[in-house]
């Protein structure tokens, strides 16, 4: 997943007057700032949008082949001895 290089700083929303007063409402209703505000309901959505993105589920079946190869790992074929003999695999 590509991670773009984020530098603390300002970020610039564009808004609608009538949403920009509804945020700056429900914000004054909060007794908080309005970035506060913001930023109190967009990081958990953010967090949980990469949390999504990044896991992975396996069926049942899936997980039973895994576990199964990782007990039981196949021989290594000719193609990959002749890798770990040129030094392509890393230890």
């Amino acid at each position: 997943m590509p991670r773009e290089h984020v530098e603390s700083g300002r970020v610039e929303l564009r808004l609608k007057p009538e949403d920009k007063a509804v945020l700056a409402r429900a914000a004054a209703l909060e007794r908080l700032d309005l970035t506060s505000f913001i930023l109190r309901a967009a990081l958990p959505r953010a967090q949980d949008v990469i949390a999504k993105a990044e896991e992975l589920r396996l069926s049942e079946r899936d997980s039973l082949r895994v576990l199964d190869l990782l007990e039981n790992p196949p021989q290594p074929t000719e193609r990959l001895l002749r890798a770990a003999k040129a030094g392509f695999l890393l230890e």
